[in-house]
């Protein structure tokens, strides 16, 4: 954006809800990523879907770029700023406008987050499963195609997203997918926009496929002697089709963390926490099931409950992860990253990445959604030591390329935004040029996250 730039439609538009203070800039600059901050030119606070379309026609008319923005959670500087430009704030945005208990569905405003839709769901019987850890936007978690630790028996956003509202460079909304259970009619615009973070348009309205909340709910941990044991027991588990609702892999330096941020007291060995969901009967036979096939990777000190409190400290002290371990190491910043394999390549992936983080003289911590074949490393970098930031470059971008070569993805559920951009030729090769002839037709002026997802042009 140039000085040029005619802010007052904006203003005559928002009033007071378009701002350029430095705290509101400095604010949507951020985010939990290593990247520097990327600062927008102005902020909007939206309130309505006709003001989402005014914008988008006033920046297309200006050329300037546009950010959508839910929680500012993104992991590889989705939100941020680069060419400058107006960030959009859905945070006002985030009302549950429908429940439709009988379809199991419900329609929501994108600045919703994850736990206030839970809240509002409570007295339903229903919930939505996607869980990525952080209280996220739930436009934002459609936008990257988040995922977390649900994802082994409920799916990814991409599986719970029916259908959507976007405004496109056009400024004016269209609706994709439907309330019915399945489509052929055309394109899936739907899948299209899931994912694309925010290069394609802007989401106004997403309509999600809910769960009925399970009868019965257990969790639990077991300890392992090493890392491998514990992947091939959930190899093993998911091969015989076990209907786990979680199971997550934590390392001992991982655990070190949980027990001094969290005041538990956890051996500090390889553990898989996991979580069973069904009736009484069910999750108790599920759990002598799974305790069985523990046993037979050595696993120990198997302990499970499904009182509610149990269950909280558990999962609190998972979700806390990432200010766990960087409190662990006070003044680190950390880079954070996920790579995505075939199930059956997972401990060959866990093994070399461990490998590479001992002898790189870094600590990086290791966790993740092993059930889907998911994991991640926080990679800690101490500021005054300038080579570190390049050490964990390294191992990062060794991390993808390990990934790729076994068959997966070089990121499950982070997504792409600036950080691993330099991995979507060798994962897709052509079909990342077909990927900028799509971004290209919708919005060609590139105004929307520019500098994002697709090659840069």
């Amino acid at each position: 954006m140039t000085n040029t730039t005619d802010y007052q439609t904006f203003k005559d538009l928002l009033g007071d809800r378009f701002t350029q203070s430095p705290s509101d800039r400095a604010l949507h600059g951020r985010s939990e990523s290593y990247f520097d901050e990327m600062p927008p030119d102005a902020v909007a606070y939206v309130e309505t879907v006709d003001e989402v379309e005014q914008i988008v026609k006033l920046c297309t008319a200006q050329r300037i770029p546009m950010i959508g923005w839910g929680t500012g959670t993104s992991l590889e500087a989705q939100a941020a700023a680069p060419h400058g430009g107006i960030s959009i704030d859905f945070s006002r945005m985030n009302k549950v406008l429908n429940i439709d208990t009988s379809n199991m569905l419900v329609t929501v405003q994108p600045g919703i987050t994850r736990e206030a839709l839970d809240i509002e769901l409570r007295h339903t019987g229903l919930f939505f499963p996607v869980d990525p850890g952080a209280n996220a936007s739930i436009g934002g978690m459609a936008s990257t195609r988040a995922s977390g630790t649900t994802t082994v028996r409920y799916g990814t956003m991409r599986d719970n997203v029916k259908a959507l509202q976007v405004v496109p460079a056009s400024g004016k909304a269209i609706r994709t997918g439907s309330r019915a259970k399945k489509s052929s009619a055309g394109y899936d615009l739907t899948s299209l926009f899931v994912g694309a973070e925010g290069t394609l348009g802007l989401i106004t309205e997403l309509t999600l496929k809910l769960h009925p909340r399970p009868e019965a709910i257990s969790a639990g941990i077991v300890a392992f002697p090493d890392m491998v044991n514990a992947v091939d027991a959930v190899i093993a588990t998911i091969q015989m089709a076990l209907p786990m609702a979680r199971i997550e892999f934590v390392d001992p330096d991982a655990v070190r963390a949980f027990n001094a941020y969290s005041g538990t007291d956890i051996q500090e060995r390889p553990q898989l926490l996991f979580e069973l969901h069904g009736t009484e009967t069910s999750v108790a036979q599920d759990a002598e099931t799974f305790r069985d096939i523990c046993d037979e990777y050595g696993g120990e000190e198997f302990q499970w409950s499904s009182k509610p409190d149990d269950r909280k400290i558990l999962w609190t002290m998972r979700h806390n992860a990432h200010y766990a371990i960087l409190a662990s190491q006070p003044g680190a910043r950390a880079l954070v990253t996920d790579i995505c394999v075939p199930i059956a390549n997972l401990a060959q992936a866990i093994r070399e990445t461990r490998d590479d983080i001992a002898q790189s003289g870094l600590r990086g911590p290791m966790l993740g959604h092993v059930g889907d074949g998911n994991f991640h490393t926080l990679l800690l970098i101490d500021p005054d030591q300038p080579d570190h930031i390049g050490i964990a470059q390294s191992l990062a971008d060794r991390m993808a390329k390990r990934a790729l070569a076994l068959g997966g993805t070089c990121t499950g559920e982070h997504g792409i935004g600036m950080g691993k951009q330099k991995f979507m030729d060798q994962e897709h090769g052509a079909a990342w040029d077909m990927m900028g002839t799509i971004k290209t037709a919708l919005d060609p002026n590139n105004l929307f996250n520019p500098g994002k997802l697709v090659r840069s042009r």
